[in-house]
């Protein structure tokens, strides 16, 4: 069975619009999703606690508490994949949203056809690495836990969202291969996407992994060629 259709857990759409929400449930459900609801920030937190959802589409411009507070918020407890939608179509709204841990960002309007199949392309990305992967010791400071997406640093534990935990994984088995912003891109977000993206990613990894995120041990930058990381081969338990 196909991982995106598999039933499970719901997928949700946040909207304070009601056509918007009824519009993404039905294209959802005629795909084979289960979907959940909610109209504001606010219960938007209460179902993601409560549910679990395995992906959240969240609107940016709502009342009482926007997108961007929402995903802050949410990215304090939880992992889930999260598609932005909104109006704003200016380069600093996708970077805040990025940053805050959003793993894509879609415009209005849009064709819900595309929104579907966006959506798809998220889980296939979120999804694809996890069952099965074992614990990877790259050396006695660093060990990476891809299935349960946290690294052991120096003896703590370092949570990891999707995207971060996608892109070290790609890094690691390219096994020492310098791996260009192109390439990555492919990799770990899928076609249409900014290499900014690539930079802000490698930013937040290294400040998790390195000890000293200025002087690169692990994530090293190829000048005009793109990334690697160093000493991979550990043994995977």
């Amino acid at each position: 069975m196909d991982v995106n259709t598999a039933p499970g857990r719901p997928i949700l759409v946040v909207d304070d619009e009601r056509n918007i929400r009824k519009a993404l449930e039905l294209l959802f459900r005629a795909s084979g999703y289960s979907v959940i609801e909610a109209e504001d920030g606010e219960a938007a937190l209460r179902q993601v606690e409560e549910l679990g959802p395995r992906l959240v589409l969240l609107d940016v411009e709502m009342p009482r508490l926007d997108g961007f507070e929402t995903l802050r918020r949410l990215r304090r407890d939880s992992e889930v994949p999260v598609i932005l939608l909104t109006v704003r179509n200016e380069d600093e709204d996708k970077d805040r949203g990025l940053q805050l841990g959003a793993d894509d960002y879609i415009t209005k309007p849009f064709r819900t056809e595309e929104v579907l199949l966006r959506a798809k392309a998220v889980l296939r990305r979120t999804e694809r690495f996890l069952p099965g992967a074992g614990m990877i010791r790259v050396d006695d400071r660093l060990q990476f836990h891809p299935d349960r997406q946290y690294l052991t640093v120096g003896g703590q534990q370092v949570s990891l969202r999707p995207t971060e935990c996608r892109l070290l994984q790609t890094l690691i088995n390219a096994n020492g291969a310098v791996l260009s912003n192109q390439q990555l891109l492919e990799l770990v977000w899928g076609p249409g996407y900014d290499e900014s993206q690539v930079r802000v990613y490698i930013n937040y990894l290294r400040n998790k992994i390195e000890a000293d995120s200025s002087n690169p041990q692990y994530i090293i930058n190829v000048r005009g060629q793109g990334y690697f990381f160093e000493n991979p081969g550990a043994a995977v338990a």
